[in-house]
């Protein structure tokens, strides 16, 4: 099945779910990453807000930088409905008390998260990270990543210093030498090695399934159920 076709699919989904909510919501309100790139290109192509608009719903598009920030805007009903986030964000959301409800999950690319190092980085193993500082967004899957990463290594947590940042400042602070290494996912991994030509110290594979899973908020669940 192509990437077009599973677009359209997609929207009709999406259509049908959130169709039914007419009478009670004017405007849907999708939060999506720059990872996101299911929902991503059902907005460019516009299909969903056209078929949504036929039934008196407007779309509005929120752009996050990680799932965390995301999923509390769910909670916190700042939003209606998420595009995919890395299989722990819901996990540290909900022991935080958010109150979720997943729709759709995707399959699990592994590959599309890494530990990146500058190419010419003295690290060459996971062992190497000991005593290094690295650069990893708080309760996104490269998070979990960096934990399992360790692991395998045979070390602990406390073994490195987190520095918690954002992709994009994840992103400056490995270039700028402030940091170790970084760990991130698509599309940051891509563009990292390309421009930055960054080395991939580790992806996923077998360490991280990165599966992804979209939510919404539970009260908004059962508000689209009882139309």
């Amino acid at each position: 099945m192509g990437k077009t076709t599973k677009t359209i699919i997609a929207s009709l989904i999406l259509t049908a779910l959130f169709s039914s909510a007419a009478n009670a919501e004017e405007t849907l309100r999708i939060g999506y990453q720059k990872s996101s790139t299911l929902l991503t290109l059902i907005k460019q192509r516009g299909d969903l807000d056209k078929a949504l608009s036929e039934q008196g719903i407007k779309v509005s598009w929120h752009e996050f930088t990680s799932g965390l920030p995301l999923l509390e805007a769910l909670n916190l009903n700042n939003v209606d409905l998420s595009a995919d986030v890395a299989d722990t964000v819901p996990v540290f959301a909900q022991a935080a008390g958010a109150d979720l409800t997943y729709y759709a999950r995707e399959t699990p690319s592994p590959d599309a998260q890494a530990i990146l190092v500058p190419a010419n980085s003295s690290i060459k193993t996971l062992q190497d990270l000991k005593g290094k500082k690295i650069a990893v967004t708080k309760a996104a899957g490269s998070h979990y990543l960096l934990i399992a990463a360790l692991q395998k290594a045979g070390l602990k947590f406390s073994d490195v210093t987190p520095a918690w940042l954002t992709p994009a400042d994840g992103r400056a602070a490995l270039e700028h030498g402030s940091v170790d290494a970084w760990v991130t996912w698509e599309p940051f991994v891509t563009s990292s090695k390309v421009e930055q030509h960054t080395r991939v110290l580790t992806s996923g594979k077998g360490l991280a399934s990165y599966q992804r899973y979209y939510l919404v908020s539970t009260p908004y669940a059962k508000n689209i159920l009882t139309f």
